[in-house]
Parts: C-alpha cells; sequence; structure tokens
C-alpha cells in the first residue's frame, strides 16, 4: 500500500464524494484541490464554478484567490458577480457547495470571522465572502477541515455561515429549502448528519486512525454510527495525480513571486 499523509487521506477522500455529473460551487484552499483532484480523476465532467464568475473552469493549478486569473483564463464565460450569486447560485443551479472554516460546531455552522469575543478577537479571519450564501442556496454541501479541538468547538465564536443551525428541523425554520451540510470530511474520518438530530455523526474512519484519536480530536461529545466503515485508503493513480497538481501550483506560484 502507498504511503500517505492525514492530509492528502482527506483530500482524496473529499474528491471521490463528487460526481461526474455535478455543478460544484468552490471555495478557495482545500475545496479548490479537491475539486481539482476529483476533476482530474474520475469526474472529468464536472462542472467548478468560483465565485468570481468563473463558469466551467479548468485550471491547470490551483488559484491563490478568487481572482487568480487562471481561473478566467481556463473558464468557459466569466460572468459577473451580482450574476453568479442572483441566478446562478440563488436561482438554484449549483448542486454541491464546498465550504471549509476555521472553527465548526457539531451541527455543522461555520466560523470564518473571528476567534475569540467580536469586538477584540484574538485572530480576525477574513470573513463570510460567499460563503453564507453557499450554505443556503446550493443543493447540499460538503465540509472539508482538519480535526483538532481548536477548530471542532463546542460553540462557535461567530456563526458565519449556518449547517443545520440547532439541529432537528430549525434550518427548515429560517426558510432554508436546500439540504445544508451532508457530509463533513476530515483528516480522521467521515461524518454525516444524523436523520433526525442532525448532528454529525462519525460514518467512517481512516485506515490505521482510532476512535479515540477522533474522541480527542473533537471538542463535543461525539457520536458514531452504528454501522462505522473504514474509508477506503488512496490509491496510487490518486496520490499521483494529487502530487503532481500540488507540485504544479508551487512551482508556478513561485515563479510568479
Amino acid at each position: 500500500m502507498a504511503d500517505y499523509k492525514p492530509n492528502e487521506m482527506m483530500t482524496i477522500a473529499a474528491a471521490r464524494s463528487l460526481k461526474n455529473d455535478d455543478v460544484c460551487f468552490v471555495g478557495i484552499g482545500m475545496p479548490s484541490a479537491v475539486a481539482n483532484l476529483a476533476r482530474l480523476t474520475h469526474a472529468p465532467n464536472i462542472v467548478l464554478i468560483y465565485e468570481s464568475g468563473t463558469l466551467a473552469t479548468k485550471p491547470e493549478v490551483l488559484p491563490l484567490s478568487i481572482g487568480d486569473g487562471e481561473l478566467c483564463e481556463t473558464a468557459l464565460t466569466t460572468v459577473s458577480v451580482p450574476e453568479m450569486f442572483r441566478y446562478w447560485l440563488q436561482g438554484g443551479r449549483i448542486k454541491v457547495g464546498f465550504l471549509g472554516g476555521a472553527q465548526i460546531d457539531k451541527y455543522a455552522n461555520l466560523n470564518t470571522t473571528v476567534v475569540g469575543p467580536y469586538d477584540k478577537p484574538k485572530v480576525r479571519l477574513p470573513g463570510g465572502g460567499g460563503a453564507p450564501e453557499i450554505a443556503t442556496s446550493c443543493g447540499e454541501i460538503f465540509i472539508i477541515m482538519a480535526q483538532g479541538k481548536r477548530s471542532f468547538v463546542e460553540k462557535l465564536d461567530f456563526v458565519t455561515s449556518i449547517g443545520h443551525v440547532t439541529g432537528g428541523d430549525s434550518r427548515a425554520k429560517l426558510g432554508a429549502k436546500t439540504k445544508g451540510p451532508t457530509k463533513l470530511i476530515t483528516d480522521l474520518a467521515l461524518f454525516a448528519p444524523d436523520p433526525e438530530t442532525k448532528e454529525m455523526t462519525v460514518v467512517s474512519i481512516h485506515p490505521g486512525v482510532t476512535r479515540e484519536q477522533i474522541v480527542e480530536n473533537t471538542g463535543w461529545a461525539v457520536k458514531f454510527a452504528a454501522q462505522v466503515a473504514e474509508t477506503p485508503a488512496p490509491t496510487a493513480q490518486e496520490l499521483e495525480v494529487l502530487r503532481d497538481l500540488q507540485a504544479r501550483t508551487a512551482r508556478a506560484h513561485a515563479a510568479a513571486a
């Protein structure tokens, strides 16, 4: 079996969740690596959309930001940001949104605004960007985050993007008609919402990871599904494509700098 890092396991497991016929609204950073890995492996026809207005983009290297020229140059077309949000996103034309965050709680609400009190934060983060609209308007949401007690918290310092709010039907009561977070992929496990409570529950554990490790790296009392699977290990091809993509990206950004 090929050697791989936990971060690679996380990225590959997340990429597998995307399908060839998906229309995916992609966040910058890890979601971008995931979506493009899927495009370069099992989902060549996936349509990737970034909030800067680039439709069906096929970047050769991972973008530094939504304003990266690589996105526009490799897109089928580029539309204005108001059109992107009003017509494409809020119009219900995007099947999957892929997000990350600085903090997440057990109902998959996300914080990308501040760590600590809002008025005097320890860290001021990049903010919501398009994430609050993505969280409510895409058909479903996949989240990718490295797991640890600093990020998987009992209570968010700030709610930037809603997940399942306070559980049960609380999301629908706010008027959201979409599914919300259906998958949470970490470097330790895969989570899915409990059908009734909507609490994010472990459904698959990555190879070599123990339940104790998952508990130790979660800030709430983590729940496990009745049947917990083992995540298939990365294949040699998946690792090769991911590493090639990351190496190309590093070379391109070093040259640009």
